[in-house]
């Protein structure tokens, strides 16, 4: 399950210690708050199996810190208008924005720029409070962290991954699972965004290969929205994803196996795996990715 869940450190960054505070004698009715009533239905697929899928999906955060680290310059005008939270309305929009200020938070915060990261704070507790998951919200403490530096990025990862499960426990009390799958899916949304617009910039390689790495991605995140697509907003959002993937179907993935390896790390030998993957992705893949990407994002973030 870490996997699942380290997939949205960034939005996490809003879980802070504050999730023990939680009453624990607040009934499910009291918590549940804005729910769509027509939404209130149990998925059809066990939790496990839509956690198996969605195990390998890389966090938001790791994207950021690649961009960052391939000598990317921040970009304000990249990210969604802190501003425009007041424009989310339904759950559905509410979930899928806060999956992608949660990205720009993280974003914004890895590149130590504090007055955008504290903006963006500001609307990820907006939107987290009108989703009902604002007891597991600790504003104090986080921004701490985005006036913070020097924080530790494991030690934050542990922390997130343990509170999200609180939030995600809490959501599918309420029948309400499907949230957790539009935060996953905004996050990932802005995350890829913001790797075409750097790449297509500065034309590195290591980010052209991992947008092609999210062909997988994108399967694995169209399995899951199925499950929900009688939901409000769910076709739409779906039909969008898979013109995505009819652009990427044309991607190639080719895996190449290597003889694994035995080497000594702190004086522990261990099994390297030398298998490989092989993208063949296109210049023109990654501008017709780019285009559509920026389409379906801009319906999200209105």
């Amino acid at each position: 399950m870490r996997n699942l869940y380290s997939i949205i450190l960034s939005i996490t960054l809003l879980v802070g210690c504050g999730a023990n505070n939680a009453s624990s004698t607040e009934s499910p009715k009291q918590l549940a708050g804005s729910v769509d009533p027509v939404q209130e239905e149990a998925s059809a697929v066990d939790d496990d199996i839509i956690n198996d899928i969605l195990q390998s999906i890389p966090s938001p955060l790791e994207i950021s810190l690649l961009i960052k680290e391939v000598g990317s310059v921040y970009n304000k005008a990249d990210l969604n208008d802190p501003g425009r939270v007041s424009n989310y309305n339904t759950n559905f929009d509410k979930a899928l924005n806060l999956g992608i200020y949660g990205t720009d938070l993280g974003y914004s915060n890895i590149y130590n720029k504090n007055q955008d990261a504290l903006n963006y704070l500001n609307s990820v507790q907006n939107l987290a409070e009108g989703l009902t998951i604002g007891q597991f919200f600790d504003y104090a403490t986080l921004k701490k962290l985005a006036e913070s530096a020097d924080e530790d990025l494991e030690t934050l990862l542990r922390t997130t991954t343990a509170n999200f499960e609180k939030i995600n426990y809490h959501l599918r009390e309420q029948k309400r699972e499907y949230l957790s799958i539009l935060l996953l899916t905004g996050g990932w949304i802005e995350a890829v965004y913001l790797t075409t617009l750097v790449h297509n910039r500065t034309k590195n390689e290591v980010l052209k290969e991992k947008i092609g790495e999210q062909k997988i991605v994108l399967d694995r995140i169209l399995l899951v929205l199925d499950v929900y697509k009688t939901k409000n907003g769910f076709g739409e959002l779906i039909t969008d994803l898979k013109k995505l993937q009819s652009i990427y179907d044309q991607i190639e993935i080719e895996t190449v196996y290597g003889q694994p390896t035995m080497v000594e790390k702190n004086g522990v030998l261990v099994v390297v795996d030398n298998t490989k993957s092989v993208i063949k992705i296109s210049d023109r893949d990654i501008d017709s990715i780019t285009s559509l990407l920026k389409s379906i994002r801009n319906k999200i973030i209105k």
